[in-house]
């Protein structure tokens, strides 16, 4: 696939917060918004070109991505914008510059973790049925997007914004089958939404898959600081191989943050939703070879709180654990606490899962024991525990 990232926008919502850069340059955690959206897409083998459909201010796109081209493994080329064209117009110049069957699109303000594998073999199944995919995203109490009507995986009607207790959004990310949808009929200057996405869908023309993944959109000042807040967890790196792990035998791993990716202000309650931190499977592979013994200690309060089922936790683990096989790696034992309450005896920073351990391995000698998590709260259970603790955000 090719893509094309529209990052043509004027920003006007965001002006009071990120006024002298354009909305894709605004810096989130100290790099521009840009930088994540290219880093998700160099993750993907699929994507060999990226068109950047610029317009206001784009010099300091220009200049960012001479300074940063390297880092990515795809072709970068622009699509330029000498008048706002709207979103559809964006498009279709964009278009131009691509050759691909197939052409990936998603906005310069909006970051939506999709599985682009999984969409577009999905795509590939529906194109025979539909000019275009759609990316789906669920919320819930929410009045700012506009909710989607669906009939299996075709998309009925996309509905005006209006407050809806719980349904499926336009994720802003879609896959274009160029040989079923010919944009060069359309002027020069239109919007996608209005003439492409609501026509389609009322000939039934438009395919959605829902995607259960991390999703902002930072045109509003409000999100754009929880932007901020959310990508220090979600682009976090570890370099394990700093871990000091010479003279322990038994290995104690906290899950979200060490594991896998931990999702702001939510629960991973599927596996559609658990994504490894970089370098932990190999990581476990190492430590297979080195640990007697290694366990993960974890408070899951979304089983408490009725957010997942306990049969939910175990599909995620089961399937968890099947992928550290393959890598190499091995988890010999899962002690979790889905206790509400601080107070739960087996809730860390409490101790209890910590003596379920050593009850079922009695061979375990905490002066030899490493516990390995992201908060003070494993820390404060490997020192009530009697273990050595390292927090992986202090490595």
């Amino acid at each position: 696939m090719d893509a094309i990232v529209l990052a043509g926008g004027l920003g006007t919502r965001l002006r009071s917060v990120v006024s002298e850069v354009p909305k894709c340059m605004a810096p989130v955690c100290g790099k521009p918004f840009l930088y994540y959206l290219l880093s998700y897409l160099n993750k993907y083998k699929e994507i060999n070109k990226v068109i950047l459909s610029v317009g206001f201010l784009r010099e300091h796109i220009f200049n960012w991505i001479d300074e940063n081209r390297s880092q990515f493994n795809f072709e970068i080329d622009y699509a330029i914008e000498e008048n706002p064209l709207g979103t559809g117009g964006g498009i279709k110049l964009a278009l131009s510059k691509t050759q691909a069957e197939n052409v990936l699109i998603l906005n310069g303000d909006t970051f939506f973790d999709v599985d682009l594998t999984d969409f577009l073999q999905k795509n590939l199944q529906y194109a025979k049925e539909a000019s275009l995919s759609v990316a789906l995203k669920k919320m819930e109490k929410f009045d700012r997007y506009g909710s989607v009507t669906m009939d299996g995986n075709i998309i009925q009607s996309f509905n005006e914004k209006n407050y809806c207790e719980s349904g499926l959004i336009n994720g802003g990310v879609y896959i274009i089958n160029q040989k079923n949808l010919d944009l060069s009929d359309y002027p020069e200057k239109f919007s996608f939404e209005k003439e492409v996405l609501e026509k389609l869908s009322q000939e039934k023309k438009i395919a959605g898959f829902e995607q259960n993944r991390y999703f902002i959109d930072i045109g509003i000042p409000e999100d754009y600081a929880k932007a901020n807040n959310d990508f220090r967890g979600l682009f976090q790196t570890i370099d394990y191989s700093k871990i000091k792990t010479d003279g322990f035998d038994t290995l104690f791993l906290d899950r979200d943050g060490v594991i896998n990716v931990l999702r702001p202000n939510d629960y991973v309650k599927c596996w559609d939703e658990f994504v490894f931190m970089p370098g932990i499977l190999e990581a476990l592979a190492k430590w297979n070879k080195q640990f007697s013994h290694i366990f993960i200690v974890t408070n899951q309060r979304g089983v408490g709180k009725g957010v997942m089922t306990e049969e939910d936790l175990h599909s995620v683990h089961n399937k968890m654990i099947e992928e550290i096989e393959k890598h190499g790696g091995r988890i010999d034992k899962i002690y979790y606490c889905t206790a509400v309450k601080d107070s739960d005896p087996n809730r860390k920073p409490n101790t209890g899962m910590a003596k379920q351990t050593m009850n079922d391995f009695p061979d375990i000698t905490p002066a030899r024991s490493l516990m390995i998590g992201d908060s003070k709260s494993d820390l404060d259970f490997a020192r009530n525990a009697g273990f050595v603790g390292v927090n992986v955000n202090h490595i």
